[in-house]
């Protein structure tokens, strides 16, 4: 390699360090971030889209579509949540079925009743809730120690009541100056 191309990845790479090295002093200066939140009632939003428990794959995936949302809780008749379904859960199902119909090319592929799966077919059963008096630090400490995106609220009943995702959670940083 000759030297002169050496010379301007260095170059090149020594101004990227001293770009983040500035925006670091930057961010770290300037302000710093609070959560502007006492409770999981202060993080929800009420009255979250969520899916019956028999509801077909197909209404799932068109409300994810109509609503720009990646995933869902999944109620029972009585508004309880029991697991949740995602865009991912619902890709690969899809996935799945049209590998089944390639290898069965010449097989009918007209769906019969009972044949469909519903998105409690495909959830993930796991519930992680909170209760709308939860302090924010438990909530953002089990976000951060169950490794999910969102969490349920449940009032007392156990009826769904809310949902907190991360980006509910970022919507409420402020900046001190």
């Amino acid at each position: 390699m000759p030297l002169f191309g050496w010379r301007l990845r260095f170059l090149h790479q020594h101004h990227e360090e001293e770009i983040a090295m500035t925006l670091s002093n930057v961010l770290r200066t300037e302000a710093r971030l609070t959560l502007d939140a006492d409770t999981a009632a202060d993080l929800m939003v009420r009255k979250p889209i969520s899916l019956r428990a028999d509801a077909s794959v197909v209404e799932a995936m068109k409300l994810f579509t109509e609503k720009g949302i990646t995933a869902a809780p999944v109620i029972d008749n009585s508004g309880r949540p029991i697991g949740v379904v995602s865009r991912s859960d619902l890709l690969f199902h899809q996935r799945e079925n049209q590998k089944q119909r390639a290898s069965f090319e010449s097989a009918d592929p007209t769906p019969r009743p009972g044949t469909q799966m519903s998105v409690a077919d495909l959830m993930t059963p796991a519930v992680f809730a909170v209760s709308e008096d939860t302090p924010v630090l438990r909530v953002l400490g089990d976000m951060l120690g169950l490794h999910v995106h969102r969490l349920f609220v449940v009032d007392k009943d156990g009826t769904l009541v809310g949902i907190i995702t991360t980006m509910d959670v970022l919507k409420h940083l402020r900046s001190e100056r």
